[in-house]
């Protein structure tokens, strides 16, 4: 199933061209996902720029101004605690400067989950909290 939500398209979940040496993300609309499958979601809507394995070389991470954050470092990088919350947050409300991703460029994932669930809060938070959780389970031991 392939959802167009009024006008709003993901340039991350694209196809990476080459065009007369520049790298380019085209926009395509969002697929549908299963909400419970935090996997699927991640290699829907994470890897062109995180990559498979989350540590921010996907094929689309070349055209972005700023290089994909490496998601398996999250833990590390706080203490040996994953921050649940604070990854929850960029992806409900976006990334900014006081979250530490330093790019606009992530599309704001919680208002696309909650327009893929026909505008339900619950579908948008049960997606982010199992995106999440996929997350931590790809954490570097």
């Amino acid at each position: 199933m392939r959802i167009n939500i009024a006008g709003l398209f993901i340039a991350f979940a694209g196809v990476v061209a080459l065009q007369a040496q520049t790298t380019t993300i085209k926009s395509v609309p969002l697929s549908s996902t299963s909400p419970d499958d935090g996997k699927e979601m991640f290699i829907s809507y994470c890897a062109v720029c995180h990559g498979m394995d989350g540590r921010g070389a996907g094929p689309a991470a070349a055209a972005l101004k700023k290089s994909p954050a490496d998601l398996s470092q999250l833990a590390r990088k706080n203490n040996g605690q994953f921050p649940s919350q604070r990854v929850s947050l960029v992806l409900t409300t976006g990334p900014s400067e006081i979250l530490s991703h330093g790019s606009t460029e992530m599309p704001v994932w919680g208002r696309l989950f909650k327009a893929m669930g026909s505008g339900s809060e619950g579908v948008a938070r049960l997606r982010v909290g199992n995106l999440t959780d996929y997350v931590k389970s790809i954490q570097a031991k």
